[in-house]
Parts: C-alpha cells; structure tokens; sequence
C-alpha cells in the first residue's frame, strides 16, 4: 500500500485528465447526434457524422472513462480513503455512476444511427446534451465543497 501512497499526487492527476478527456467526448456526443439527426431529416449525406461519432466514442471517450475509473480505483485504494468519506462521497459516486450509464446510452445510440436507425428527434438530443453539465457540476461541488 505504500506504492499507492507514494503515487498519490500522480493518480490524481491522471485521473483528472481522463475525466478532462472523457466529459469533452460527453458533451460533444449528443451533439453530434443533433448534426447527425438533422443531416438525414434534409436528405443529406451521413456518413461523416456516423465516422465521427464512431471515432469520438473509440479513440477518445471509451479509453479516458476506463482511464478514469481506473485511477479512480487507485485513489480509493489509499489508505484510510473510506474512513475519510462522508456523503458527499456517495452522491459524487452515484453520479458517476448515472455518467457511465449515460455513456453506454450514448455508445448503445451511437451504433442505431449508424444502422439507420432515427428512433429520436434532435429536440430529444439537445435536451440530453444537458446531463453531463449537470452531473459535472454536482459532482465537482461534491469533491471540492463536500457539503455533506
């Protein structure tokens, strides 16, 4: 346990950068899906957004949200994290959580539209483009002011 006390300062940020690289792939997505959805309503070609999307999922959000989870867990595994831990805790990891459950939406989405499959408008998409800023701020509020 000592290694992960050593390494502490480094888990941290390389979970903070993950978390950087996997809510821009969060934000982005939803609204990709908009240009998408919009693109094939007037006829016009798709295929760019399916590329981006796929692109956007694989080489960016998929690795930063397994990079952060695993950091994550690193920085649980210090010692003495769980005697630290108040609610605050367990509301951030609840919507952590409900972002990885919003990801593999977007993942499981990402791969109807590619099929052709429009079982949304884009209103629908602009309005869930709203969630990861709004679990970004409570979870942020949650680690920085710990309320609870």
């Amino acid at each position: 346990m000592g290694f992960l006390a050593d390494y502490y300062l480094w888990f941290l940020a390389f979970h903070l950068i993950s978390v950087m690289f996997w809510m821009a792939g969060m934000y982005y997505l939803p609204r990709l899906f908009v240009y998408h959805h919009e693109a094939y309503e007037q006829g016009e070609p798709v295929e760019t957004f399916v590329t981006m999307e796929h692109k956007l999922l694989k080489i960016i959000m998929n690795p930063a949200m397994i990079a952060a989870w695993i950091f994550a867990l690193l920085l649980m595994a210090r010692p003495g994290f769980f005697e630290m831990v108040t609610y605050w805790f367990w509301v951030k990891f609840i919507c952590v959580i409900l972002m990885t459950g919003f990801h593999g939406f977007l993942a499981a989405t990402r791969r109807k539209m590619a099929e052709g499959l429009m079982q949304r408008s884009s209103t629908f998409y602009r309005k869930i483009n709203e969630i990861p800023p709004i679990l970004t701020v409570i979870i942020v509020i949650m680690v920085i002011v710990k309320p609870f």
